[in-house]
């Protein structure tokens, strides 16, 4: 096994190198309107330091963002009211639809030289639980399964991650997200410290997408029913930390809703993004069609072989993933915009949290499993 466990770990090295020297050929002018308004709000945040939560178009006075849209061939570059990803509020100011996260981690690096950084971390953070994982496997099947999927996680932070900015980071915190799930549910008795570090690790995803948001679902939906099943004080503090935890890394998208739009509860996304749910058969195909689908039945798959298979610590981190993947995927099928990377949060922090709850297995159990065919249950809920 340890040649099988050094051969995938080259494999994942391997990949992460080749992402390296694709990422370095990267351009900042793509011409991707998302991408400058990204590096607008860095642009802001290295000129004003918190201040730059405001993103204001009349703060453009250094005219940075309207060179942008010339070097682009934006025709309208001359009117806020026309510039790409922004949005009029009823204060009148014309600000950023995004949340401050992305563009504040892209104004850590050297103006012009932001995106390939960025990248390159989230890959490290990425590639270094993947090898963890390796390492963490017993059996050579749980070998050849954490190297396989640490070499497709790995691949994925060049594509589909390279289509937004916002997704790098969020593939990185659903990794580490992910190990933290598993590492809190392996015990009977869990810290309270590790679930608000986790609310608090996917609280500040939604400072990088808001439907981020969404990936708290299975969380909140497993403390609530355990919470409601036992009606302890040790399930209720662990609410509240969950909940403290949420807060604390939500805040400064409020703070900059409450800036930008006038209220921490107020959008600042246009009509065309705040939509009704409507399932649409051409949006399903057009997902059936993408590489989404694929992780999509990898997420579905080794849930539900997780919930059948696993043993207590182990089954109740499917549950959790069963219900996050429930309400995310009923979500965003549903929401008539498609994007080659609205699924792939959910379905990366899934495969994340399912794949270190059965490689901490003890070695016994994950045998023992193979020949066990027992099904789940709302039993695994502590009482």
């Amino acid at each position: 096994m340890k040649i099988a466990k050094f051969a995938f770990g080259l494999i994942c090295l391997a990949i992460l190198a080749s992402n390296i020297v694709t990422m370095s050929r990267w351009s900042e002018a793509r011409g991707v309107y998302d991408d400058i308004c990204y590096l607008r709000q860095a642009h802001l945040f290295q000129r004003f330091g918190v201040h730059g939560l405001n993103t204001d178009a009349a703060r453009d006075d250094d005219h940075h963002f309207e060179g942008r849209m010339k070097e682009i061939g934006f025709a309208e570059w001359a009117d806020p009211i026309r510039w790409p990803c922004h949005n009029p509020m009823p204060s009148s100011k014309i600000v950023i639809q995004y949340p401050p996260g992305t563009g504040f981690l892209l104004s850590l690096f050297p103006e012009g030289h932001q995106v390939v950084p960025l990248y390159v971390a989230a890959s490290l953070i990425v590639c270094g639980l993947a090898l963890f994982g390796i390492f963490m496997a017993r059996t050579p099947v749980s070998v050849v399964g954490a190297g396989a999927f640490g070499a497709l996680a790995v691949y994925l932070m060049i594509n589909p991650a390279k289509a937004s900015y916002s997704v790098a980071p969020t593939m990185a915190v659903c990794a580490v997200a992910g190990y933290l799930t598993a590492l809190w549910l392996r015990r009977e008795k869990r810290s309270v410290l590790l679930i608000a570090l986790i609310a608090l690790l996917l609280g500040a995803s939604v400072n990088f997408r808001l439907p981020n948001a969404l990936l708290v679902a299975g969380y909140a939906l497993f403390l609530g029913i355990s919470f409601l099943r036992s009606r302890t004080w040790a399930d209720l503090v662990q609410g509240v930390g969950f909940i403290v935890g949420l807060l604390a890394g939500v805040t400064p998208t409020l703070i900059a809703q409450a800036i930008n739009a006038g209220s921490p509860m107020a959008t600042t996304y246009g009509s065309a993004d705040v939509v009704a749910p409507a399932f649409d058969l051409a949006t399903l195909g057009r997902y059936l069609r993408d590489m989404q689908f694929v992780l999509i039945v990898l997420a579905l798959g080794s849930t539900a072989w997780l919930l059948r298979l696993g043993e207590g610590g182990a089954r109740r981190v499917a549950l959790v993933a069963a219900g996050n993947l429930a309400v995310n995927l009923v979500f965003f099928l549903s929401h008539p915009i498609f994007t080659p990377y609205y699924v792939v949060p959910i379905a990366m922090l899934s495969l994340w949290s399912v794949s270190f709850a059965w490689l901490m297995q003890p070695q016994e159990l994950r045998q023992a499993s193979s020949v066990r065919r027992r099904p789940a249950s709302l039993e695994a809920l502590p009482r």
